[in-house]
């Protein structure tokens, strides 16, 4: 009698750009395939898998059958492993020296497959900001999807650079006259992508002299390479710039984290990357609290405070009398021995907790949340989009700026910070987000996209039939 061997799943190697919150949106898709039915080896370098094994201990990148790890050096020089690596330098890194280490990778996995008995690297699934995975797909004739993790305006704002700079929009030809007058100069040249300001351009749009030559300008170049392009949003969020996109194989799949929700798989949940142990203390602490009392900070994992920045911002917390809890991660301020005022601390010792990471998702998800002081990375305006919190937004660099006026003037759940605030101007905006009128109004428009957040990854959704489709292109032009 004849046998039939069963067929090889699919093999999707996913390899994020090396920073925390690229990183985390990247495993979740990678977790949503492999529950799809893909063998994954995830791609790390070097330097960030050790700062987790370090951090976390072992435990936290095992335990699954068919989801593996894998590193690649990223060619700098060895730095401490607690500290963050510099940003520019890694960038560079990422675009000089990743290629070759990655191409050895994959004809390493392949050389394997006949003897582990898993297939050859079947589909590449790449950060939309690395160029160069696509060029090894392209290669090896096999699908290369890239994802964007940050919002649908800001990837059209980057695909429109050479449309701005071509229209005299940028560079600014004297940097000197940044007046808050000029800074909200309307730019309406984007497809899609409307009342918005100078402000909210990409920050090196603004700072630099050559801004089609920044890293991800230039790496973006490459993006109509990809079978697909993946952003890590949802239709009903971004229905105009998505709309404006339409002509390129675009999917909107988001959010990831209400997908894996849906599945709730134990093994899939215990599989973490964050370079920060997570207290999980906080959630006790939150469960002693009224239902919308708490402002939650936190400032991510790349901006720095100045020690004033980080005074100006306590005593403007402390004098709005709301308890809070705030994420000090160990590198956020600048300079050696910066910490809280002692006096700080003991003025809100009754009502305040500092911790030095959590796991976000679930503190936004919590009742006592009443509200976010944040500085509007993409990742964490998904996370409180989920949770239904308004926010107090305090953008710093690069798509925060953008994701700040959108939260703020087209989704109606949030109020802006100026970037040079003082404590009194805190103190008052807590109040706004947190007490009156405003955040009634505030909570309701919050409440209302988490709602429509939670339509779009339902079965029959618009995010859930998307992954379907991303499904579909993994694995249907595959040639092994």
């Amino acid at each position: 009698m004849e046998t039939t061997s069963l067929p090889k799943k699919p093999h999707a190697v996913c390899i994020p750009l090396p920073f925390q919150s690229h990183i985390n949106a990247m495993l979740k898709l990678a977790k949503l395939l492999y529950f799809r039915g893909f063998h994954v080896t995830f791609v790390n370098t070097e330097f960030n898998h050790q700062k987790v094994l370090n951090t976390r201990g072992p435990d936290s990148l095992n335990g699954l059958p068919d989801f593996r790890f894998e590193t690649i050096p990223d060619g700098l020089p060895p730095c401490d492993i607690n500290a963050n690596q510099e940003i520019m330098p890694l960038c560079m890194a990422v675009k000089n020296n990743l290629l070759e280490p990655f191409r050895k990778l994959i004809n390493k996995l392949n050389g394997e497959s006949a003897n582990s008995g898993t297939s050859r690297v079947t589909c590449i699934v790449a950060d939309a900001i690395l160029a160069f995975p696509l060029d090894v797909a392209e290669e090896l004739g096999i699908p290369g999807v890239v994802l964007w993790t940050m919002s649908a305006a800001f990837l059209m704002m980057n695909l429109h650079c050479q449309h701005l700079i071509e229209n005299g929009v940028i560079p600014l030809k004297d940097r000197s006259n940044l007046s808050k007058d000029f800074r909200n100069t309307s730019v309406d040249l984007i497809p899609g992508v409307r009342d918005i300001r100078l402000r909210d351009l990409p920050t090196y749009f603004v700072t630099e002299d050559n801004p089609s030559e920044h890293f991800a300008v230039s790496q973006l170049q490459t993006v109509s390479k990809a079978s697909a392009i993946i952003i890590h949003t949802f239709d009903a969020l971004e229905s105009e710039v998505l709309e404006a996109m339409k002509y390129h194989p675009v999917y909107a799949v988001g959010p990831l984290q209400l997908l894996l929700q849906e599945i709730n798989n134990q093994y899939l949940n215990s599989v973490g990357f964050n370079f920060w142990k997570e207290d999980e203390e906080c959630l006790n602490w939150l469960d002693s609290k009224q239902p919308n009392l708490v402002l939650y900070i936190n400032f991510g994992s790349l901006v720095a405070l100045s020690p004033e920045k980080l005074i100006e911002f306590a005593w403007g917390v402390a004098n709005s009398k709301h308890p809070f809890l705030w994420i000090v991660r160990p590198n956020l301020i600048i300079g050696e021995g910066a910490i809280m005022p002692p006096e700080f601390i003991k003025e809100t010792a009754d009502r305040g907790m500092i911790s030095g990471w959590c796991p976000q998702e679930q503190v936004l998800c919590h009742s006592s949340i009443g509200g976010f002081l944040t500085h509007s990375g993409w990742n964490s305006t998904m996370d409180t989009i989920c949770g239904g919190v308004p926010i107090i937004s305090w953008p710093f660099f690069a798509d925060q700026q953008a994701n700040c006026r959108y939260s703020c003037a087209h989704w109606g759940i949030g109020i802006e910070m100026d970037h040079d605030f003082k404590r009194d101007e805190v103190e008052g905006l807590v109040r706004e987000l947190m007490e009156g009128e405003k955040a009634k109004e505030l909570k309701k428009k919050a409440t209302q996209w988490k709602e429509s957040a939670k339509e779009s990854v339902k079965p029959g959704g618009s995010s859930y039939k998307n992954l379907d489709r991303i499904v579909d292109v993994l694995v249907q032009k595959t040639v092994h």
